[in-house]
């Protein structure tokens, strides 16, 4: 019972952190979202319809100007009809204004149904360049970005946030022209009908809009609260199922769905709270029109009996003022729409605001091919102001040569290849490959020549000769073989049911993990860059792998320079210059012969490997 008791509190306690935490986060918005309706917001969502204006504009105004002028001309043959053809008795007139009115209300449904179709088409388009400028920006910031923000919230805004802004731009903004030139026929009309009628009528127009003045921004920071939430929400799931792994190694299922329930109702109020507020608008409308509609029957009455209007002149008032508060309402739910669009804009934009830390000269050229020459001189390099990952690292490597990185967690192995590729850079001091500096070439040029394999190597959804093929690709099959069996990946290939063929998914979670990093090998051999990293590359390879492996290393480094980065005393001995790092300095530095007799950590670290692979035998 004592062991229930305790899991018991624990998961209160997990679920009180969870509640503290979304808490938290909730307040963090509202203080961010704190602002103002931007119209910069719109300002940069028009460039996007720029582009289109020459299609879309002339479309507009005659459609515009079509659908308009057979809607206010409906309720004028009503009137006609009303007041000449059934009080005369004229059957033929009445049904001259009947064959009218359908007429017209045919040419409205034709010229709506094309401009739906026309605008629908050119919205596409502004939400695919709208798509296309997002990821293109995000697949040029730099690591300092990504290492800042869940991958699944930068996924939200790439398809959410676009995503909500599809009926603003497809329908929204000719809407919102269309019936705007309504309002104002409407209100001509009626004061050229009436002056008296038609004013008092419309004094109903001002109250509606200072009414519900200040919900619209109650509604505005509604949405923008609900777009945050949800992209939290998405951000969390992804996190989730990445690591479910994890979640289901430690049990952790119950306090996991209980913050994942948190946040999940905490969204639903917020939701909700937004939708009643959007929802409010159309009861003030609707109120709105009753006074209108009373207005016009009781001073209506009062003008027929004192002759200065007749019953169709009062009929077609009352049609008008149908059409009249028609708009108005399709112009709330657009003010509203708007803001839901503006809560995303403003997401979509501080991403493609955000510039990358690592970013190209203006003057950078192309790096020529190389031999592989690389000197870093008094390198230093902070993640953080204060927290330095490297203090005055000076190396110089020659073309061909293989360096080794060995070291304790955090000593700073990685951060030198993360310099090196330029994913960083430097805070001072200069890193050079064949003497020119990498900051004044452009990053393609320079990590094209540059090949990386990780520990965790990252096997896409495809085909595993896809995989191998995305080192290069315009290679042909026979060479993306060829490099499969240079690194012995050629014999577990050719087993699977579809050989190259086969089909793996993201992650490549049906193969094992020595038969992905194979797959890596293979990749970064057909790719035959001039400098190759070893991130902790064979770590999980296991010993009958490795040994396979070993003929293919050589093949891989054979005539580059390369950066190994190994516990494994197979992996590092034969290494032309090895690296002992410590907190980002350099303690010793020699081949593995000198090192060993000079008996210093290196030495520490190989003993430590014997000791462990003697226990493990």
């Amino acid at each position: 019972m004592s062991g229930q008791s305790e899991q018991a509190d624990r998961g209160l306690c997990g679920e009180k952190a969870a509640e503290e935490t979304v808490n938290r986060f909730v307040y963090q918005d509202d203080e961010e979202l704190d602002k103002g309706f931007d119209w910069v917001q719109v300002k940069r969502l028009s460039k996007y319809m720029k582009p289109y204006a020459r299609q879309l504009v002339p479309i507009m105004i005659v459609m515009m100007c079509v659908g308009g002028i057979t809607k206010l001309l409906n309720p004028l043959l009503i009137a006609y009809a009303i007041d000449h053809a059934l009080k005369e008795k004229d059957g033929t007139t009445l049904l001259y204004c009947v064959l009218g009115m359908l007429g017209l209300y045919i040419i409205q449904w034709a010229a709506n149904a094309y401009r739906i179709r026309f605008t629908n088409m050119i919205g596409q388009r502004i939400i695919y360049d709208l798509r296309h400028d997002l990821f293109s920006h995000i697949q040029q910031l730099s690591f300092r970005f990504f290492d800042k923000r869940p991958a699944g919230s930068i996924l939200v805004r790439i398809t959410n946030y676009v995503n909500s802004l599809q009926d603003l731009l497809t329908n929204g903004a000719v809407n919102l022209m269309i019936d705007c030139v309504q309002l104002v026929g409407i209100i001509v009309i009626l004061l050229i009908y009436n002056v008296k009628l038609g004013a008092a009528i419309i004094v109903t127009v001002p109250i509606m809009f200072l009414i519900s003045t200040k919900l619209r921004v109650r509604i505005r920071r509604s949405w923008q609260v609900v777009s945050t939430k949800t992209s939290r929400i998405n951000a969390h799931l992804n996190e989730c199922i990445q690591g479910i792994k994890v979640t289901q190694a430690y049990t952790q299922e119950k306090p996991n769905m209980a913050y994942f329930e948190l946040m999940n109702k905490d969204n639903h109020k917020a939701w909700t709270r937004a939708s009643n507020l959007n929802q409010s608008f159309n009861p003030i409308i609707e109120v709105t029109g009753a006074i209108g509609y009373c207005i016009l029957f009781w001073f209506g009455a009062h003008l027929i009996q004192a002759g200065e209007i007749t019953i169709g002149v009062l009929v077609a008032f009352a049609t008008y003022i149908g059409h009249f508060w028609e708009p108005i309402n399709r112009l709330g739910q657009m003010y509203s729409q708007m803001l839901i669009a503006m809560a995303s804009s403003e997401r979509i934009f501080e991403f493609i605001d955000e510039q990358p830390n690592v970013a190209e000269r203006p003057a950078a050229k192309d790096l020529p091919p190389i031999r592989g020459d690389i000197d870093f001189k008094g390198v230093e390099f902070e993640y953080e102001p204060g927290r330095h990952a490297l203090k005055g690292i000076d190396l110089q490597v020659k073309a061909g040569q293989s360096i080794a990185l060995v070291g304790h967690t955090g000593s700073g192995k990685s951060t030198i290849i993360n310099l090196l590729c330029r994913f960083y850079d430097v805070t001072s001091g200069s890193i050079k490959i064949d003497r020119t500096d990498i900051r004044d070439v452009t990053i393609q040029s320079l990590r094209s020549q540059v090949g990386i394999v990780l520990q965790d190597t990252f096997i896409f959804s495809g085909t595993i000769r896809d995989n191998i093929r995305f080192g290069r690709l315009d290679a042909t099959d026979e060479e993306v073989e060829a490099a499969a069996k240079a690194v012995r990946a050629h014999e577990f290939i050719t087993s699977l049911p579809q050989g190259y063929d086969t089909e793996v998914q993201e992650r490549g979670n049906v193969l094992s993990m020595g038969q992905r990093q194979l797959l890596s090998f293979a990749r970064a051999l057909l790719a035959d860059p001039r400098v190759l990293i070893l991130d902790e590359a064979t770590a999980s390879i296991d010993t009958e792998t490795e040994l396979k492996i070993q003929e293919a290393l050589k093949t891989l480094l054979a005539g580059r320079t390369s950066f190994i980065i190994a516990h494994r005393l197979s992996t590092i001995r034969h290494a032309d210059h090895i690296l002992v790092l410590d907190h980002g300095r350099v303690m010793e530095e020699g081949d593995h012969d000198a090192l060993m007799k000079h008996q210093g950590i290196y030495h520490g670290l190989i003993q430590a490997q014997y000791r462990l692979l003697q226990e493990a035998g």
